[in-house]
């Protein structure tokens, strides 16, 4: 069932990864805090382009206190008003970019991730089919971009690096693309969902 071109990632193929009832597996970061992590959830937007699909990946602004600059997923903590980490995922996604949940597929969930700082989140994979047209939320986005999902599920590009963060050594996946630097989680859940589609 893996793919063995580009052209094989297609929106049927995709479909066909969720329905099968596969359970997959997460990476895990360094320096997981003990007790309860704060629940958030994020949208992996794959929009179906042509002759293959690509994800929508967002930029933070520099001035933000938490990752600024860093290439994320839209999302963010799940609120008391939130019906579910899926509801989440779109709400969020709806103020970070303005892509409206009626225009998303949804497809499923990956593995909860857990991260160095603290949070528990749920990737929420969607399908997006041109055309849309987003509205950043210039205050926490600076740009939206696409990166081809041949590019992010190849291995070759799956980069495992090692920092110093908040006086500890961290190790990190990381997938430079062009002038972009993805890394951390954005990155782990780009493995994971690599690791999903694979089995």
């Amino acid at each position: 069932m893996k793919p063995t071109a580009p052209l094989e990632y297609t929106a049927d193929w995709l479909r066909r990864c969720f329905a099968s009832g596969r359970a997959g597996d997460s990476p895990v970061e360094d320096g997981i805090p003990a007790g309860p992590l704060r629940p958030a959830a994020v949208l992996v937007p794959i929009v179906l382009r042509a002759p293959e699909p690509s994800v929508l990946l967002t930029r933070r602004t520099d001035h933000l206190h938490h990752h600024p600059g860093q290439v994320s997923f839209p999302g963010g903590r799940v609120e008391t008003q939130d019906a579910s980490p899926l509801d989440t995922a779109l709400r969020e996604t709806e103020e970070e970019i303005g892509l409206h949940r009626n225009q998303v597929e949804l497809l499923g969930c990956l593995p909860e991730y857990r991260t160095g700082t603290g949070f528990e989140i749920t990737p929420v994979v969607g399908l997006v089919s041109p055309p849309f047209k987003l509205k950043l939320d210039t205050f926490e986005v600076a740009e939206a971009f696409e990166v081809p999902l041949s590019f992010l599920l190849d291995t070759a590009n799956h980069q495992r690096h090692a920092a110093v963060i908040r006086g500890k050594r961290r190790e990190y996946y990381a997938m430079p693309y062009g002038d972009y630097f993805i890394w951390g989680a954005t990155a782990g859940m780009i493995v994971s969902l690599h690791r999903f589609v694979s089995q």
